[in-house]
């Protein structure tokens, strides 16, 4: 068992997490990112990554989180590979225990810890992730210009993905299992009036259905909950939208969380409850959940991070001129 100490402790290390990393680092505070179980976040998981600025053609997700790893790695960081299995928040240096007992001791904490997809957890949707089977429109709805795709879900985010997916394909359905949505009325107007979207109501999705020949998704296999009868939706895209679960539980009791569970910081800004505690990328943002918003969250965490140690070292060194 070891302990570690940083200026500035980095829990993940998706973009919101390596960005922090690379901006505390050429700001000289040598940061440490404890990497955790899905070391790049939800990236690398992800195949054609189409919309990250700076690349004019479609580059695979796991090669972009490679690449964030090296800079940041090149100007200064510490990437180790451990579980978080506790932290302590009451300061003034913040503790993190990982799943072997070593010790994580940073003087700011950024909280990097990101969100997971709901999935369905029905056969074929593993198998034909990437293929046709997806959990965002707004990362994927593009490479479905003009083609048949499904959104399966009926809660706020089902519709949001839904009206989406309208800018890219004419025949757009939504399949909710019950007879009713759950979204805001405003959301489900908009729905209803749109001449590209059709609801498939009482229909449980059974299996997604890939094509043998392609190994690409052909259709969407559902039992009517009503009747208990069995059909299949031909598609070439189907959306999984059941929402996110924010990799919050390291924190709770700690942090303030809303009704989702997404961690609370001050608007506008990366700031938690705790002053030296910061939030970003998907684990404080329910909204947008993109790559490139995560990157821009976690730059955030770093400069204000940089500028609370700065206050506090001015503090401390005016506090010491004060006792001699």
């Amino acid at each position: 068992m070891a302990t570690h100490t940083t200026r500035m402790l980095i829990i993940g290390s998706g973009p919101a997490g390596l960005s922090a990393a690379i901006y505390g680092a050429r700001a000289g505070l040598q940061p440490i990112v404890v990497q955790g179980l899905q070391p790049g976040g939800q990236l690398t998981i992800t195949t054609d990554v189409e919309n990250y600025p700076g690349f004019r053609d479609v580059i695979q997700g796991p090669w972009l989180m490679q690449e964030m790893e090296a800079q940041a790695v090149h100007v200064g960081t510490r990437m180790l590979w451990d579980t978080i299995v506790s932290v302590g928040l009451d300061g003034p240096t913040f503790r993190a225990i990982g799943d072997g007992g070593d010790v994580y001791e940073g003087d700011t904490l950024v909280i990097a810890t990101g969100a997971q997809a709901k999935w369905l957890g029905v056969p074929g949707e593993m198998e034909l992730s990437g293929k046709g089977v997806s959990a965002c429109a707004t990362c994927d709805g593009f490479f479905y210009r003009g083609k048949k795709v499904v959104v399966i879900g009926g809660g706020n985010t089902a519709v949001e993905e839904a009206l989406y997916l309208t800018n890219h394909s004419q025949d757009v359905t939504l399949i909710h299992r019950r007879d009713s949505l759950r979204a805001e009325k405003i959301l489900q107007d908009r729905l209803f009036a749109h001449p590209n979207v059709k609801v498939v109501w009482n229909k449980r999705v059974e299996r997604f259905v890939g094509d043998a020949e392609t190994g690409e998704l052909r259709g969407v296999a559902v039992i009517d909950t009503e009747t208990g009868e069995e059909s299949e939706i031909g598609t070439d895209g189907a959306f999984v939208a059941i929402g996110h679960a924010p990799a919050t539980s390291l924190f709770e009791g700690k942090l303030d969380t809303d009704e989702s569970g997404y961690l609370i910081v001050e608007p506008g800004t990366p700031k938690t409850k705790i002053p030296g505690v910061f939030a970003c990328g998907d684990v404080m943002d329910h909204t947008y959940r993109q790559a490139v918003t995560a990157a821009g969250t976690g730059c955030m965490a770093a400069l204000d991070a940089e500028r609370y140690l700065a206050a506090k070292d001015f503090a401390e060194a005016e506090q010491g001129l004060a006792a001699e």
